[in-house]
C-alpha cells in the first residue's frame, strides 16, 4: 500500500497456541533427529525493527536443523492463530488487522512461547511471550 509501518501488535489466545506449538515440536520430532528446539512469538506491540518470531533448531547435522527450522515456521504461520495488526505513521485510527493467508483458522486467538529441550520432550517448559 505504500504506506509506513512504525510497529506491529500481536494478539493471541494463549492456550490454544502453546497447544499448537507443542504439536509442532511433537511433528518435528517424528520426523528429524534434533536435539533441542526452542519456538516463541511475541504478543502486544512490537516495533517494525524487532523480531515477532524466534525459531531455533540443533541437530548433529545441519540439514536436519534448517529443515526443522522451515517446517517449524511454516507451519507456525498456517496452525497458530495468531493475528498482527499494522499501525501506520500517520494515523493510527487507520490501523489494520492484517490477514494471515497461510492460516486456516477463522477467529482472534493465539500467540505464545514454547521452549523444548530434548530432555524434557514428553513435558515441554510454557512460557508467555
Amino acid at each position: 500500500d505504500g504506506k509506513k509501518v512504525p510497529r506491529l501488535e500481536y494478539e493471541g489466545y494463549v492456550p490454544m497456541a502453546e497447544k499448537e506449538m507443542e504439536s509442532i515440536c511433537k511433528q518435528i520430532r517424528e520426523r528429524w533427529e534434533v536435539e533441542h528446539i526452542a519456538m516463541e512469538h511475541r504478543l502486544g506491540i512490537c516495533p517494525i525493527q524487532e523480531a515477532s518470531v524466534l525459531i531455533a533448531v540443533s541437530s548433529a547435522h545441519r540439514k536436519e536443523a534448517l529443515e526443522a527450522a522451515q517446517y517449524a515456521i511454516d507451519t507456525l504461520k498456517s496452525s497458530v492463530p495468531i493475528w498482527k495488526k499494522e499501525f501506520y505513521e500517520t494515523d493510527d485510527s487507520s490501523a489494520v488487522w492484517k490477514e494471515n493467508k497461510e492460516w486456516a483458522g477463522g477467529s482472534l486467538i493465539g500467540g505464545a512461547q514454547i521452549l523444548e529441550d530434548a530432555a524434557t520432550s514428553s513435558s515441554s517448559d510454557s512460557q508467555l511471550a
